[in-house]
């Protein structure tokens, strides 16, 4: 039936989602979600919203959700704007800000769903390699553009960009939008959030899906120059004006201002990358420097496409990407300290 198909639908190469698969007793280290639960405190908020309320719509402006993220942050609400897990918000930021005559730029390898949004919404867009040891050089970045967007920790290779660079380049391209997205930088990277009142043409965008363990909920953010947040909010109210619903936004509420959970978690996972990092260089593995929640590692001995595939028959699932350059790397899922320990004897058991 793809004669009724609109020209643009037939051109779209669309994102491909980390397998999720139906099979039980998998250890699933593929899809970067934390292996704690969301705060038990944001639980209770959820059950208690289950009710006659929900025959109401949610505020479309999700003011509590707002003013929760601004004063984590440090910042006001009129510089929050909220969506439907960060992936929202970004369609919305290549829409709003980033559409202009002039290609805007992003890594050769980085998060895959950004060259979708460009075929989406014809944004023209030009890949900057990273360097040979997989970092983002700002340096090759100084060329006319509609704008810069990357991953800080960049994805997959979980390496960090310095703040000092990032403060560069705001200063470099002052006509340009940059968009820092920051997924991954509550695992031990440095926010450029404190940027944002020096520098009108940041935009810091941020998710629950990773440190506060709500994959499943749906909800991320933007932070950023009111004026940026403007222009959000007019796309948002020209496409959905309840991209959140009520159960979103209590959960989310609860688990910002549940802090003292968010850090025993995000440590533990922090402290796991660690012991994880130095039982893979034992076993002769080459892993990235990573901030993230996962780590990004090849062998120089095996190729990485028959090892995930032994891990597989052994029940745990990492993520290989088959893009050049990095074709023989594994994304690996920071999990429990047993799940890695679990990893950890299965390699050793298909290395020997």
């Amino acid at each position: 039936m793809s004669r009724f198909w609109s020209t643009l639908v037939r051109e779209l190469t669309p994102y491909t989602p980390g397998e999720q698969p139906k099979l039980t007793n998998l250890i699933k280290l593929n899809t970067n979600e934390n292996p704690y639960g969301p705060s038990p405190k944001a639980l209770e908020a959820l059950r208690a919203e289950v009710g006659d309320s929900l025959r109401l719509y949610p505020d479309p402006n999700a003011e509590r959700l707002k003013t929760a993220v601004a004063e984590f942050n440090g910042v006001s609400p009129a510089q929050i704007f909220v969506g439907n897990g960060s992936d929202e918000v970004l369609a919305h930021v290549f829409l709003a800000m980033l559409k202009h005559d002039r290609p805007i730029l992003f890594p050769d390898i980085t998060y895959s769903f950004y060259p979708v949004y460009c075929g989406l919404y014809g944004v023209a867009h030009r890949t900057v390699p990273l360097t040979e040891t997989f970092e983002i050089d700002i340096a090759d970045y100084a060329r006319p553009n509609g704008g810069i967007i990357f991953p800080n920790p960049n994805a997959p290779t979980g390496r960090q960009l310095p703040l000092s660079n990032i403060e560069r380049l705001l200063t470099e391209h002052p006509d340009s939008v940059v968009v820092v997205d920051e997924a991954y930088i509550d695992f031990g990277g440095e926010t450029a959030v404190p940027l944002i009142d020096r520098h009108p043409n940041l935009l810091v965008v941020q998710t629950l899906s990773k440190s506060r363990s709500l994959a499943g909920l749906r909800v991320g953010f933007a932070l950023g120059n009111a004026n940026l947040i403007e222009a959000l909010e007019r796309v948002k109210n020209s496409f959905n004006s309840y991209p959140l619903d009520r159960l979103a936004i209590v959960g989310a509420v609860a688990a910002i201002e549940d802090r003292a959970w968010f850090e025993r978690t995000r440590q533990a996972v922090i402290e796991s990358r660690g012991r994880l990092t130095v039982e893979l260089e034992r076993l002769g593995f080459q892993v990235l420097p990573s901030v993230a929640n996962f780590i990004f590692v090849r062998h120089p001995d095996r190729d990485a496409s028959e090892l995930a595939q032994a891990l597989r028959t052994r029940s745990i699932i990492v993520r290989h990407f088959k893009q050049p350059r990095i074709e023989q790397f594994l994304r690996i899922t920071v999990g429990t300290d047993a799940q890695c320990q679990t990893l950890a004897a299965a390699l050793q058991e298909i290395l020997t």
